[in-house]
């Protein structure tokens, strides 16, 4: 029973110590700690938002598949006017459609015509490379903030202790008590804690970056693919010959 007493004390002493960190930290240390945790607070709802709108559009490109593999021609669905908001591929699907559906109607506004001419093809594979790198960037959009925090969090954080041990270092000369481990530790303690910091956001954004760009690759793959798949079926169906 003599060790508890010491048990006890040595853990709320640990529980502690982070509070005793932030005490013992310089003004510019404190300073580069809140916006450490400040970029942590976006870079974690940046990663949240765009695994929940990978996640939607990965399953709104599934329902879609489903029912393009089931259609019978390449404009059944657009006749039907079937709208799958927030779908990449639907988006393909609808800027094709669009322009080709243009071409095949003649002065009256009827859909006239039953075939297009290899020009007019060629004016629809580049509304297709367009929109294919829309959606792309679209899904792109906002991982520039995970990347400037897995390469500035720690530069940031290792500002922080650099500048921490160089007041440290500065204080102790200036001071007549000399230089000794209980004077020292506290203040390099503090500014030790930025690079903590700065480490605490890099390693999930850095998972998160990863992740997110392997996930962004893929769906690139399958814009692609079906933006191929879809212009093939529709010179199948439409292309004349000249």
């Amino acid at each position: 029973m003599s060790g508890l007493p010491f048990t006890l004390i040595g853990a709320a002493t640990t529980s502690l110590e982070p509070l005793y960190v932030w005490t013992q930290a310089k003004t510019e240390a404190k300073a580069i700690i809140v916006l450490l945790f400040i970029t942590s607070i976006v870079v974690w709802w940046m990663m949240i938002f765009k695994v929940i709108q990978m996640r939607r559009a990965r399953k709104l490109n599934a329902f879609f598949g489903d029912e393009f593999t089931a259609q019978k021609t390449v404009l059944e669905m657009y006749d039907r006017k079937l709208q799958v908001d927030g779908c990449p591929l639907y988006a393909v699907y609808q800027v094709g459609c669009v322009q080709l559906d243009a071409r095949l109607r003649g002065p009256t506004g009827e859909r006239a015509k039953q075939q297009i001419s290899l020009k007019n093809m060629e004016h629809i594979k580049r509304a297709f490379e367009n929109v294919v790198a829309k959606e792309s960037l679209k899904l792109e959009s906002g991982l520039i903030l995970l990347a400037i925090a897995v390469s500035g969090a720690p530069f940031m954080g290792l500002l922080g202790t650099v500048w921490g041990v160089m007041s440290t270092f500065a204080g102790i000369a200036q001071s007549p008590q000399g230089a000794s481990l209980a004077v020292m530790a506290p203040g390099v303690s503090g500014a030790l804690a930025t690079t903590v910091a700065g480490l605490l956001v890099a390693i999930p954004s850095m998972f998160g970056y990863n992740w997110l760009v392997h996930n962004l690759r893929t769906f690139t793959v399958e814009l692609d693919n079906f933006a191929q798949e879809l212009v093939s079926k529709m010179e199948t169906e439409f292309l004349g010959e000249e």
